[in-house]
């Protein structure tokens, strides 16, 4: 496949970029794991691309005993350590000077109270007019008290009234439907639907907006892109990692809620949906909601016959052994916590009748990989597909997400020589072959998104209750099924067995990530 430059005079700009706004972001939860891995390192490649607004400032809020210069060395060791660019000295130090810290506890008013001093010492300062974005990186538990003490502190304005104020909330939004209502109830007392930005890093990935762009701006996909030339669809998170230090969380979680009910189930949307008729937020939304819609629910039977969990169990890790899920640390002996779920899941609409769609995710397989592969129809057994025992391998679209973000395209081509020989190559792009620099990490544009108010890559509160709808009656089955164990797969292969068998059995076959 050419590798076309980004200096290419054909290259098209759609639409204006939206401009980040002036803002103070106040991370709840500023000096934990996602601060120091995630959040920091993301502003400041977004300070060294030049498009943070020029009045801006971080105030961290935690209950870590830091001042504002242990808290830009906390912040200066996680740039160093996890940003995608070598930290530039003198890049930091104005960096640097945007970086504060006030220590106090969420569920104490006076703590707020501090809150709202130290934003009214800072803001003029920086020449910020009051606009205020509150990013709550805290566990679900949290969220509710933290909201009613912004609410309590009078820190938050309800849209168009006065500077704004918005709130980022991270996944998971509930643990169950009847949770993330509650949930979303909450939030809904003190901020406006607009206001809110519930975040799945997914959705900020190059490759998973790349393939909207795919879909609709290339006019050789979307007239195949339906039950009558696809054959089947594959959504697969693989992670190689543990349960490590996440065994609470884990345990009251499990991949189906962890992995599927919003990252997986947002890749099937952007996947399935219809052409939106623009890129406005609720537009490209409504359209994704459409999809959740449309799932068939999997109850009882469906359940047994289309749901596959399980746990890894010891295994090799890169060649170091490594214990099974119950063994780990925090873990129940007797736990039946999936590591591990594969689906085969049917869209009930025109496009994709009778298209399934398998998905599977899993901890401690032998590689971090995420892809989205569509597999087309096979050519008839005719011509060149005359061979029933070495058949032609059919085309397959397939949408690396991470890591080697790209896409590829497999087709049939002729081996050099006199005799007619079919051999299957891949087209290939790569990102970081084709535009050079490394692709941007998804928090990077997803809080540039926030501070300009764009909700796009955002979950609406209707679809995060229309996933939590699906998911639950495969709960409940699990539920009501009373297993007191689940199959095993090593750890360091590719799931159980079970998984295979669920793919196998419709003469199919998971794909090799």
């Amino acid at each position: 496949m050419s590798q076309t430059s980004t200096q290419n005079p054909l290259t098209v700009d759609v639409g204006e970029v939206a401009t980040a706004q002036p803002c103070t972001l106040v991370i709840f939860g500023g000096s934990g794991d996602l601060s120091h891995r995630k959040l920091l390192p993301a502003l400041y490649n977004l300070a060294l691309d030049g498009v943070l607004p020029t009045n801006f400032a971080v105030l961290g809020f935690a209950m870590d005993d830091y001042d504002d210069e242990r808290y830009r060395a906390f912040a200066h060791d996680g740039v160093a350590k996890f940003s995608r660019r070598p930290i530039d000295e003198q890049h930091w130090l104005d960096f640097q000077r945007a970086l504060f810290y006030v220590r106090g506890r969420f569920d104490d008013g006076a703590a707020f109270q501090g809150l709202k001093r130290r934003l009214e010492e800072i803001e003029p300062k920086f020449g910020i007019p009051g606009n205020r974005i509150f990013y709550l990186a805290v566990p679900p538990s949290l969220i509710r008290v933290c909201v009613q003490q912004l609410h309590a502190a009078g820190l938050v304005n309800r849209e168009g009234e006065g500077p704004f104020t918005r709130i980022i909330v991270e996944k998971p939004i509930g643990h169950s439907l009847a949770s993330a209502r509650e949930v979303n109830a909450t939030l809904a007392r003190v901020f406006d639907e607009r206001q809110i930005f519930r975040i799945d890093h997914y959705l900020g990935k190059e490759t998973v907006q790349s393939l909207m762009v795919v879909r609709f701006g290339n006019s050789i996909f979307e007239p195949l892109w339906n039950q009558k030339y696809i054959d089947h669809v594959q959504i697969s998170v693989a992670e190689e990692e543990g349960v490590g230090t996440r065994a609470r969380y884990y345990e009251e979680a499990g991949a189906l809620r962890d992995m599927v009910q919003n990252h997986i189930l947002q890749l099937l949307c952007v996947t399935a949906m219809e052409p939106p008729w623009s890129m406005n937020a609720d537009v490209v939304r409504d359209h994704k909601i459409e999809v959740l819609r449309c799932l068939r629910p999997l109850t009882g039977k469906d359940v047994e016959t289309h749901v596959v969990r399980a746990q890894y169990g010891p295994g090799y890790h890169h060649g170091v052994a490594v214990p099974g899920y119950r063994r780990e640390e925090g873990v129940k002996p007797d736990s039946t916590t999936e590591t591990y779920v594969a689906l085969k899941v049917f869209v009930d609409n025109w496009r994709w009748a009778g298209v399934p769609f398998y998905l599977r995710t899993g901890k401690r397989l032998p590689k971090r990989a995420s892809e989205i592969a569509v597999q087309f129809k096979p050519v008839p057994e005719i011509l060149f597909n005359l061979n029933p025992d070495a058949p032609l391998q059919p085309n397959v679209l397939a949408l690396r997400i991470q890591p080697d973000e790209g896409l590829s395209l497999r087709i049939a081509t002729k081996r050099p020589g006199p005799k007619v020989r079919i051999w299957p190559v891949r087209m290939d792009f790569r990102y970081d072959t084709t535009y050079g620099d490394q692709t941007p990490e998804a928090y990077e544009r997803l809080l540039l998104d926030v501070m300009a108010g764009d909700a796009t890559l955002f979950m609406r509160r209707d679809g995060v209750e229309a996933s939590w709808t699906w998911i639950d009656t495969i709960l409940d089955a699990w539920a009501r099924s009373g297993a007191r164990w689940l199959p095993e797969y090593p750890a360091g292969t590719w799931g159980p067995l079970e998984a295979d068998r669920l793919i196998e059995s419709d003469h199919r076959e998971w794909r090799t990530l």
